[in-house]
């Protein structure tokens, strides 16, 4: 009886001692927050003097607090997400090819640190509707949104999706692509004044 119990005191010893170790330990991934997303419900902004957009219940608009003096430009901010969609308007004049150079030029400031950029074209004949909207790719990006849309003769559009938060854009994505499907809608409600 004794060898009994010395054997299996033995065989327990050895099964311990092989269990706890690994002689490989591998790093667990980062883990992230859960993130719960609202249900989609859209409200009309007709208030600004130029155009008029759908946007989401779940965010507010407010007034561009950095330019007072240009009463067309709103924010779209995003209070759960710590995210804003800038919007700033202008008239076109025969001076669309240098707004658009001006849209081309904020997408080129990311590019440092972008590891792609994509585009996507706007077309909306029914409402006159045309642009770029550009996704900006890479953990460090501080928007990774941007568009512009216009009529070509009279309006000018443009927004920008940033984060009031570090940017870790592989952490944010799936408010990233919530609020990319909000700016499209925004965009396909889009009608000008």
């Amino acid at each position: 009886m004794k060898k009994t119990t010395n054997s299996l005191a033995a065989l327990l010893l050895l099964l311990l001692v092989t269990a706890c170790g690994d002689k490989n330990p591998q790093p667990k991934p980062r883990g992230y927050f859960r993130i719960d997303l609202p249900e989609k419900q859209y409200v009309t902004l007709d208030t600004m003097a130029r155009y008029c957009f759908e946007y989401p219940v779940y965010a507010t608009i407010t007034p561009d607090k950095y330019s007072p003096d240009e009463t067309d430009w709103v924010n779209v901010e995003f209070p759960a997400f710590k995210g804003t969609v800038h919007i700033s308007y202008k008239n076109v004049d025969d001076n669309l090819p240098h707004y658009v150079e001006d849209a081309h030029k904020m997408i080129v400031k990311h590019i440092e640190k972008a590891s792609g950029i994509r585009d996507s074209l706007i077309i909306d004949d029914e409402h006159n509707v045309y642009g770029l909207m550009y996704f900006l790719e890479g953990e460090g990006v501080a928007s990774p949104l941007q568009f512009y849309v216009t009529d070509s003769t009279r309006h000018f559009l443009r927004g920008s999706l940033y984060f009031n938060i570090y940017p870790n854009n592989d952490s944010l994505q799936p408010v990233i692509d919530f609020i990319t499907d909000d700016v499209w809608h925004l965009i396909t409600t889009l009608e000008w004044k």
